[in-house]
């Protein structure tokens, strides 16, 4: 039988290019070769394309752009064709594609953007697509839709300009200290900053406009965070919920992938009955922001047992030690066969 093509996206043009190049080697080495050929692809960090033809060691230690092993590639806009388009100095090479799986974190990869092109070549998408990736990267509107689904959801005020600094040291001060401030579409932490008083908060707002043109403002919620990996289409799983255990501060980029001050407990040290109702609210925040295949659900869970939602991933980590596959292990399904599930969920 013939194989069926799995065109697989890595790096990006995005701050979060090296987090990619760590959780693309990780679903490629996971996916079973004798049903499928991934084709690989890299965007650099300048968004320049390649076809890459060597082994995915190099792309986890960023060597994968040497001469030698990339050639210059697009995806055909023509719709039905399905093909990647692969240029050498004599010839078009047209490879024709059965799906696509991008695993670029954040900005250009994340965010709709993408999936939007996949969307135009007819290239079915391994993973949530155009609507939700854009709607699940945007903080401030997958908030508000979630609220209209009856979650509880932070308090926050978004602003698109500094000079819009006073309205938010209003809201600082009708919340109260600390607050969080972020990028309203950024991944892995990048821009995110607890405030503690007023001398902070411009400094952080400022930094957060690097990462994005809108920031948000947002409530800081007295409890712990929790996760939950969900995958699937008609009907949706779950894996185990994960803890978030911290001795200070928050999750930032650095804790995320170092782990050097905090630890993440599978399953979270909390009843049953609690799990199932965060791994219920989980499939219902899957629902409302249109999510498909898998996406990773963030919560919080306050001191009195309230669920908040904080946000969801739709390319979370892949890496063996990353929360999605951790969570679907504790629920007793392999990294590969969790890669399995999410192609059949596709072709």
């Amino acid at each position: 039988m013939q194989k069926k093509k799995i065109l697989v996206f890595f790096g990006g043009n995005s701050p979060e290019y090296s987090v990619s190049l760590e959780s693309s080697s990780g679903i490629i080495s996971k996916i079973n070769t004798d049903k499928y050929e991934p084709i690989l692809v890299g965007i650099t960090k300048s968004g320049s394309w390649y076809h890459f033809s060597g082994d995915v060691s190099q792309i986890a230690d960023d060597t994968w752009h040497s001469v030698g092993l990339t050639q210059t590639a697009v995806l055909s806009p023509d719709c039905g064709t399905g093909e990647l388009l692969v240029f050498s100095d004599s010839e078009v090479k047209r490879i024709k594609v059965d799906a696509a799986m991008p695993i670029l974190h954040g900005k250009n990869g994340e965010d709709g953007t993408i999936q939007g092109l996949l969307d135009l070549a007819g290239i079915p998408i391994i993973g949530c697509g155009t609507l939700s990736s854009a709607l699940c990267m945007d903080k401030d509107r997958a908030h508000k839709l979630v609220e209209f689904a009856g979650i509880r959801v932070p308090k926050s005020i978004s602003l698109t300009d500094i000079n819009q600094i006073d309205k938010v040291y209003a809201f600082a001060e009708e919340i109260s200290y600390p607050v969080f401030v972020k990028p309203v579409r950024a991944g892995s932490s990048y821009g995110i900053a607890k405030v503690e008083n007023k001398e902070e908060l411009l400094p952080a707002v400022s930094n957060a406009f690097e990462f994005d043109k809108t920031v948000l403002v947002e409530e800081f919620i007295d409890g712990f965070e929790v996760g939950c990996a969900v995958m699937g289409t008609d009907e949706i799983i779950t894996g185990e919920i994960d803890e978030i255990e911290l001795s200070d501060g928050f999750f930032n980029f650095y804790e995320k992938y170092n782990l050097v001050t905090s630890k993440i407990h599978v399953p979270a040290r909390i009843s049953k009955e609690k799990s199932d109702e965060l791994k219920d609210c989980a499939k219902r925040i899957y629902r409302a922001l249109d999510c498909n295949v898998f996406a990773r659900v963030d919560m919080f869970l306050t001191s009195r047992g309230e669920i908040v939602f904080n946000e969801v991933n739709t390319i979370p980590g892949f890496t063996s030690h990353s929360r999605f596959p951790m969570m679907m292990k504790a629920a007793g399904i392999s990294f590969e066969e969790v890669i399995e599930r999410f192609i059949s969920y596709v072709i």
